[in-house]
């Protein structure tokens, strides 16, 4: 009798622990969810990420917290989303830059995003625009390749960071012209590289398109090309690189939320519904459009894992083929 209550206890005891993890993802979420956008405040990731964050608290029925955490383009907030606590209480922000593009330039990293990170769903895509500062005497992307054949690494172009998709897209454009220019990298998301070329610091550069739509409208940068498949209703004068010629150069700067990885699935399933309710709303899909840009939600975690995993292979041809190394 003595041995049957024995083993009966040591049971119990040993479903504790799984009885509490349980209840724990029941009760998800039961205090505020932290929120690492891995860029400075300003640029696209900033911008996007405090427009979903409300409205995603509002679904989970607790605050979502943004944290800017800048650096490495984008990296060094992957790298603190990767080794949190699995526990659905530390969401990160990514885009291609920090997440596939960053692994292929910082090759001594530890972390791998497609290993190290649970890919919860994509959410929005943002077109790039090649933007000059006034003061360069060029008005169209020919007048830009003229002018630099004429100065090879004379004009400087700015990017949020040595592995930055926007720093990518410039080698990209700088390889198919034959031109050359010299790359000034800044800390963070767009933000700082975009305040600089306003003040004239820099003379062009490639960036998201909603960090620069204010400065376009105003005549204190001026566009001459964007990246989307067709012109922009924000901006329906400038054209795109396809019309160009630039066909290597089509797309944008893709952004979806990203949990730690082991990150239990009834939690995953629980984030993944709030993100489509929240990226369902008009109010936000017509405040990110005000911005440039465009509400793309993945079906499933399942189909966005399987879309980071073949952008992951498409950039680092990208980045062997360009050359581009950690300035």
């Amino acid at each position: 009798m003595n041995r049957t209550f024995l083993a009966a206890g040591i049971a119990a005891l040993a479903a504790l622990p799984a009885a509490h993890t349980a209840q724990a993802q029941g009760d998800y979420p039961s205090r505020p969810v932290r929120f690492i956008v891995p860029f400075a405040p300003g640029g696209a990731g900033d911008f996007v990420g405090r427009i979903v964050a409300v409205r995603l608290g509002e679904s989970l029925g607790q605050p979502v917290v943004v944290d800017n955490r800048p650096g490495a383009s984008g990296y060094l907030g992957v790298e603190q989303a990767a080794a949190a606590k699995p526990d659905g209480y530390t969401l990160l922000l990514g885009n291609n830059g920090a997440i596939v593009i960053s692994p292929a330039i910082y090759t001594t990293s530890p972390v791998r995003p497609t290993r190290d990170l649970t890919a919860l769903g994509l959410i929005v895509d943002v077109p790039s625009v090649l933007v000059v500062h006034p003061s360069l005497p060029v008005k169209s992307v020919r007048e830009l390749i003229t002018l630099a054949r004429k100065q090879p690494g004379k004009l400087n172009f700015g990017s949020p960071g040595s592995a930055s998709g926007n720093r990518l897209e410039m080698e990209v454009f700088r390889k198919s012209a034959g031109i050359d220019m010299t790359h000034i990298p800044y800390k963070g998301g767009a933000g700082p590289a975009v305040t600089a070329l306003v003040s004239g610091e820099t003379q062009l550069m490639f960036t998201t398109l909603s960090s620069v739509v204010p400065f376009v409208k105003a005549g204190r940068l001026r566009a001459l090309a964007v990246t989307s498949p067709a012109r922009l209703a924000v901006l329906p004068d400038v054209p795109t690189t396809t019309e160009l010629g630039i066909t290597e150069l089509v797309g944008g700067s893709w952004q979806g939320l990203f949990f730690p990885k082991d990150t239990p699935a009834p939690i995953v399933e629980r984030m993944f519904a709030a993100i489509q309710k929240t990226m369902s709303d008009e109010d936000v899909r017509k405040r990110l459009a005000a911005g440039g840009v465009e509400v793309v939600v993945s079906s499933s975690p399942a189909e966005f894992a399987r879309f980071v995993a073949a952008e992951t292979q498409k950039w680092e041809r990208a980045v062997r083929d360009s050359g581009a190394t950690a300035d």
